[in-house]
């Protein structure tokens, strides 16, 4: 499996354990078939030969955290045939939805420096389980926190929110609201303070903040508007009550372009909470990837389609500091100073080690972070990374091409005389 393209030009490799864990469970049961056969209108026996099947393969997958890059092998499954067949749209489904809303989350780390970003995406993700997934990878390339206890919980990541609008709806007024909330939360606060008139919200907070002396490690949170202008003018008010270690949450439709956007017209903003247009990756909701059979029976295979060109051969990615990855066919001498990437995760069907927590991958993000050419960095208008390809893979290719296209003359087109040349291969056959 590979990244066509990516309108970023950098991806950021998400958990694949998700994928591995149904791989591992994966088995065709009875119901299985005669659900299959109905809904293709077929008979139950036509079926029946796949009764039984497991993934029974090996997995090659690049680590999580690890910045990707187009064209380059993710995630190799070797197996049977109709096993690496039937679990190809799970194996796409995650990892295509997880590595854009990760790419996504990381750009806004790039765009916030030195700020703070927290998650706040769950109510509006494709369900609670792709919310819960936006938290691990936000947590992944570095926010500091996430709205979703649930994920928060059970994933170790820092809890992060505020207060709803409604809480302060209903309570007489806004101050009544921020006292109660106080009492009741003995450690920092963080007031939500544009339900009415969001300058006076900012007074109010700074003097119930003031009564109660509460001041190191709370904030207030700006939820519409002009963030800029009123950032700007709740520090002040908030720097002339004393209270200059209270923090400013910003929040309301942001994405990496407009935490650029504050950053650059140096808003005093400490905390971006971004939430919808992150947790589906609202500008690029997908990712262009494709799975495609690269070797079968120890021959090496590839597609020719236009602008769907795969490389055959099973293959590995080189990471060199400083320079572009390297392509190569697997077996291949690594260059001077280079590491591999893809690893062995499965095998025989069973997970190889245990899967990685997630601030091991938030290291490796910070690790090729740090090496990444700052034009492949920027917000707007970044350029790709492309890398290399060994000599080997480019002599392979030309050569599987070259048998191809011979095949493909008129005077190699005639039907053969062996009807059996067009046999389905048994389940029994390998492929690769």
């Amino acid at each position: 499996m590979s990244a066509t393209s990516r309108p970023a030009g950098v991806s950021w490799w998400p958990r694949v354990w998700s994928a591995l864990d149904f791989l591992a469970g994966y088995r065709v049961e009875r119901e299985d078939i005669e659900e299959f056969a109905a809904a293709l209108h077929r008979p139950v026996r036509d079926l029946e030969p796949l009764l039984g099947l497991a993934f029974e393969g090996e997995v090659r997958a690049v680590p999580e955290g690890h910045a990707v890059f187009a064209g380059e092998p993710l995630l190799e499954v070797t197996a049977q045939l109709p096993q690496a067949q039937l679990v190809e749209t799970y194996l796409l489904n995650q990892v295509c939805h997880q590595t854009a809303v990760a790419s996504k989350a990381a750009r806004c780390v790039l765009a916030a420096g030195q700020r703070s970003v927290v998650d706040f995406s769950l109510r509006r993700t494709h369900g609670p389980w792709a919310g819960h997934q936006a938290a691990r990878l936000g947590a992944l390339v570095g926010f500091a926190g996430t709205s979703d206890v649930a994920a928060a919980t059970a994933l170790g990541i820092p809890a992060s929110g505020t207060m709803a609008h409604s809480y302060i709806e209903a309570f007489a007024d806004e101050e009544r609201a921020f006292r109660a909330f106080a009492r009741t939360h003995p450690g920092p606060v963080t007031f939500l303070v544009d339900t009415y008139d969001t300058e006076e919200g900012v007074r109010t907070a700074a003097r119930v903040l003031t009564d109660l002396r509460r001041g190191p490690g709370c904030a207030i949170r700006l939820d519409s508007g002009d963030l800029g202008t009123l950032a700007r003018r709740a520090r002040a008010v908030l720097d002339g009550a004393g209270l200059t270690d209270v923090r400013i949450v910003a929040s309301g439709g942001l994405d990496e372009y407009a935490v650029a956007r504050l950053v650059r017209a140096s808003a005093p903003i400490d905390v971006y909470a971004v939430g919808t247009r992150v947790g589906v990756a609202a500008d690029a909701p997908y990712l262009d990837a494709a799975y495609k059979l690269v070797e079968y029976e120890g021959r090496p295979v590839m597609k020719l389609s236009s602008a769907k060109v795969t490389a055959p051969g099973r293959k590995q990615v080189f990471r060199r500091t400083g320079r572009p990855d390297v392509i190569s066919l697997v077996g291949e001498d690594p260059p001077d100073s280079a590491r591999p990437l893809l690893r062995t995760v499965m095998r025989g069907g069973r997970r190889a080690g245990q899967p990685d927590r997630w601030q091991s991958a938030r290291e490796r993000f910070r690790a090729d972070l740090a090496t990444l050419p700052a034009s492949a960095r920027r917000i707007y208008d970044p350029e790709p990374v492309t890398p290399a390809r060994s000599r080997a893979l480019e002599e392979l290719t030309a050569r599987v091409r070259a048998d191809i296209e011979a095949r493909l003359r008129p005077e190699h087109r005639a039907m053969p005389a062996d009807p059996t040349a067009f046999r389905t291969p048994a389940l029994s056959e390998r492929t690769r």
